[in-house]
Protein backbone atom coordinates (compact mmCIF):
# COMPACT_ATOMS: atom_id res chain seq x y z
CA UNK A 1 0.00 0.00 0.00
CA UNK A 2 1.66 2.97 -0.79
CA UNK A 3 0.42 7.34 -0.40
CA UNK A 4 -0.01 9.58 -3.42
CA UNK A 5 3.09 10.44 -2.41
CA UNK A 6 4.40 6.56 -4.05
CA UNK A 7 5.89 6.56 0.03
CA UNK A 8 4.93 3.30 1.41
CA UNK A 9 2.85 3.25 4.67
CA UNK A 10 3.65 4.75 7.71
CA UNK A 11 7.02 6.03 5.72
CA UNK A 12 7.35 10.21 4.80
CA UNK A 13 9.13 11.55 1.72
CA UNK A 14 11.51 13.18 3.95
CA UNK A 15 12.61 16.50 1.37
CA UNK A 16 8.62 16.81 1.57
CA UNK A 17 8.34 16.83 5.53
CA UNK A 18 11.13 19.54 5.75
CA UNK A 19 8.65 22.19 4.39
CA UNK A 20 6.65 21.50 7.01
CA UNK A 21 9.75 22.77 9.65
CA UNK A 22 9.81 25.65 7.39
CA UNK A 23 10.32 28.77 9.79
CA UNK A 24 8.34 32.48 9.58
CA UNK A 25 9.78 35.98 10.94
CA UNK A 26 7.84 35.76 14.10
CA UNK A 27 9.64 32.11 14.77
CA UNK A 28 13.02 33.17 13.69
CA UNK A 29 12.29 36.36 16.44
CA UNK A 30 11.50 34.11 18.94
CA UNK A 31 14.76 32.57 18.61
CA UNK A 32 17.08 35.28 18.52
CA UNK A 33 15.07 35.88 22.23
CA UNK A 34 15.93 32.83 23.48
CA UNK A 35 19.24 32.75 21.85
CA UNK A 36 19.94 36.21 24.03
CA UNK A 37 18.62 34.62 26.82
CA UNK A 38 20.95 31.42 26.70
CA UNK A 39 17.96 29.13 26.03
CA UNK A 40 19.85 27.97 23.02
CA UNK A 41 23.13 28.83 23.04
CA UNK A 42 25.47 27.35 20.49
CA UNK A 43 27.98 24.95 21.79
CA UNK A 44 30.42 26.79 19.26
CA UNK A 45 30.37 29.56 16.81
CA UNK A 46 29.92 27.72 13.26
CA UNK A 47 32.29 28.81 10.64
CA UNK A 48 29.39 29.71 8.50
CA UNK A 49 31.04 27.70 5.56
CA UNK A 50 28.39 24.59 4.49
CA UNK A 51 29.80 21.21 4.27
CA UNK A 52 27.77 18.29 2.35
CA UNK A 53 27.21 14.62 3.84
CA UNK A 54 25.80 11.85 2.18
CA UNK A 55 24.98 8.32 3.18
CA UNK A 56 23.36 5.28 1.76
CA UNK A 57 21.52 4.59 4.35
CA UNK A 58 21.17 5.99 8.08
CA UNK A 59 19.59 4.11 11.12
CA UNK A 60 19.04 5.95 14.25
CA UNK A 61 17.42 4.57 17.38
CA UNK A 62 15.96 7.83 19.34
CA UNK A 63 15.61 10.75 16.96
CA UNK A 64 14.70 14.64 17.85
CA UNK A 65 14.33 17.64 15.31
CA UNK A 66 14.24 21.17 16.33
CA UNK A 67 14.90 24.89 15.12
CA UNK A 68 18.12 26.86 16.82
CA UNK A 69 19.87 29.72 16.19
CA UNK A 70 23.96 29.39 15.28
CA UNK A 71 26.06 32.28 15.82
CA UNK A 72 29.44 32.83 13.65
CA UNK A 73 31.93 35.16 15.29
CA UNK A 74 32.43 38.99 14.98
CA UNK A 75 32.36 40.10 11.94
CA UNK A 76 33.12 36.54 10.30
CA UNK A 77 34.34 37.19 6.44
CA UNK A 78 31.01 34.28 6.01
CA UNK A 79 28.49 36.19 7.27
CA UNK A 80 27.27 37.75 3.93
CA UNK A 81 24.21 39.07 4.58
CA UNK A 82 22.96 36.66 7.23
CA UNK A 83 24.63 39.26 10.00
CA UNK A 84 26.54 36.38 11.20
CA UNK A 85 23.19 34.47 12.50
CA UNK A 86 21.74 31.17 10.49
CA UNK A 87 18.50 29.78 12.07
CA UNK A 88 18.52 26.12 11.17
CA UNK A 89 17.34 22.75 11.72
CA UNK A 90 19.08 20.44 14.75
CA UNK A 91 18.97 17.01 13.82
CA UNK A 92 19.99 14.97 17.35
CA UNK A 93 19.95 11.13 17.74
CA UNK A 94 21.08 9.11 20.58
CA UNK A 95 22.54 5.97 18.42
CA UNK A 96 23.45 6.22 15.03
CA UNK A 97 24.54 3.81 12.08
CA UNK A 98 25.36 5.29 8.89
CA UNK A 99 26.51 2.84 5.19
CA UNK A 100 28.75 4.61 3.07
CA UNK A 101 29.19 8.21 4.68
CA UNK A 102 30.61 10.70 2.54
CA UNK A 103 31.37 13.91 3.98
CA UNK A 104 32.96 17.22 1.53
CA UNK A 105 33.54 20.95 1.85
CA UNK A 106 34.24 23.02 -0.80
CA UNK A 107 37.54 25.14 -0.05
CA UNK A 108 37.43 26.72 -3.26
CA UNK A 109 38.46 25.00 -6.28
CA UNK A 110 38.98 22.11 -4.21
CA UNK A 111 36.98 20.10 -2.08
CA UNK A 112 38.32 18.19 0.96
CA UNK A 113 36.42 14.73 1.28
CA UNK A 114 36.33 12.35 3.94
CA UNK A 115 34.92 8.92 3.29
CA UNK A 116 34.08 5.77 5.94
CA UNK A 117 31.64 2.95 6.27
CA UNK A 118 32.14 1.66 2.85
CA UNK A 119 33.80 -1.21 3.54
CA UNK A 120 31.30 -3.52 4.89
CA UNK A 121 31.17 -1.89 9.05
CA UNK A 122 29.03 1.00 9.35
CA UNK A 123 30.11 4.36 10.88
CA UNK A 124 28.55 4.61 14.28
CA UNK A 125 27.80 7.50 16.52
CA UNK A 126 26.18 8.25 20.10
CA UNK A 127 24.50 11.88 20.87
CA UNK A 128 24.96 12.60 17.42
CA UNK A 129 23.99 16.16 16.66
CA UNK A 130 23.44 18.05 13.13
CA UNK A 131 22.71 21.53 12.32
CA UNK A 132 21.40 21.91 8.76
CA UNK A 133 19.44 24.13 6.37
CA UNK A 134 18.78 21.28 3.90
CA UNK A 135 17.83 17.69 4.68
CA UNK A 136 16.50 15.46 1.78
CA UNK A 137 16.09 11.68 1.51
CA UNK A 138 13.67 9.09 1.76
CA UNK A 139 12.02 8.51 5.37
CA UNK A 140 10.56 5.90 7.36
CA UNK A 141 9.73 6.52 11.45
CA UNK A 142 8.17 4.69 14.05
CA UNK A 143 6.07 6.78 16.83
CA UNK A 144 6.79 9.99 15.76
CA UNK A 145 4.76 13.34 17.76
CA UNK A 146 5.17 16.59 15.29
CA UNK A 147 4.46 19.52 16.75
CA UNK A 148 5.49 18.85 20.32
CA UNK A 149 7.07 21.12 22.64
CA UNK A 150 11.32 20.79 21.70
CA UNK A 151 11.60 21.65 25.55
CA UNK A 152 9.82 18.35 26.18
CA UNK A 153 11.48 15.99 23.79
CA UNK A 154 13.38 12.68 25.88
CA UNK A 155 15.00 10.69 23.44
CA UNK A 156 18.62 11.72 22.87
CA UNK A 157 20.93 11.90 26.25
CA UNK A 158 24.41 12.97 26.09
CA UNK A 159 26.56 10.52 27.72
CA UNK A 160 29.20 12.67 29.39
CA UNK A 161 26.39 14.51 31.34
CA UNK A 162 23.61 12.26 31.47
CA UNK A 163 21.31 15.17 30.15
CA UNK A 164 18.69 15.07 27.70
CA UNK A 165 19.37 16.86 24.48
CA UNK A 166 16.64 19.57 23.54
CA UNK A 167 15.69 22.70 22.34
CA UNK A 168 13.69 25.55 23.83
CA UNK A 169 10.73 26.11 25.05
CA UNK A 170 7.57 26.62 22.84
CA UNK A 171 9.83 25.99 19.66
CA UNK A 172 8.42 23.79 17.77
CA UNK A 173 9.70 20.00 17.09
CA UNK A 174 9.09 16.46 16.27
CA UNK A 175 10.91 13.24 18.03
CA UNK A 176 10.09 9.65 17.23
CA UNK A 177 11.52 6.30 18.58
CA UNK A 178 13.41 5.35 15.12
CA UNK A 179 14.29 7.05 12.49
CA UNK A 180 15.25 5.07 8.76
CA UNK A 181 16.69 7.22 5.82
CA UNK A 182 17.66 6.10 2.89
CA UNK A 183 19.72 8.28 0.22
CA UNK A 184 20.61 10.89 2.90
CA UNK A 185 21.97 13.96 1.94
CA UNK A 186 22.58 16.53 3.75
CA UNK A 187 23.76 20.99 3.74
CA UNK A 188 25.28 21.15 7.13
CA UNK A 189 26.92 23.67 9.32
CA UNK A 190 27.84 21.55 12.21
CA UNK A 191 28.07 18.39 13.65
CA UNK A 192 28.52 17.18 17.12
CA UNK A 193 28.67 13.52 18.73
CA UNK A 194 29.64 12.53 22.17
CA UNK A 195 31.64 9.46 20.03
CA UNK A 196 31.86 9.15 16.37
CA UNK A 197 33.26 5.54 15.23
CA UNK A 198 34.79 5.55 11.37
CA UNK A 199 35.66 2.29 10.00
CA UNK A 200 37.62 2.75 6.64
CA UNK A 201 38.17 6.18 7.17
CA UNK A 202 39.76 8.40 4.67
CA UNK A 203 39.96 11.81 3.48
CA UNK A 204 41.83 13.45 0.62
CA UNK A 205 41.66 16.57 -1.56
CA UNK A 206 40.05 15.67 -4.29
CA UNK A 207 38.46 17.98 -7.52
CA UNK A 208 34.74 16.52 -7.06
CA UNK A 209 32.27 16.88 -3.91
CA UNK A 210 29.40 14.15 -2.47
Amino acid sequence: MTTPDNVPAGGVRWKRFGGMLALTGAVTAGLVALTASGVLAANFSISGMPFTVTATKLHGEGFEQFATLDQMIPDSPNQGDTGGQMVLIVSAIDRAELTRLCQSVSLGGINLKITAGDAGTDVSARALVVDSDLISGDADFQRINVGQDASTFDKVTDPATGKVIKGGEGVFGQQADTVDIANLRQNNYATTAARFTLPHLRMAFTGDGC
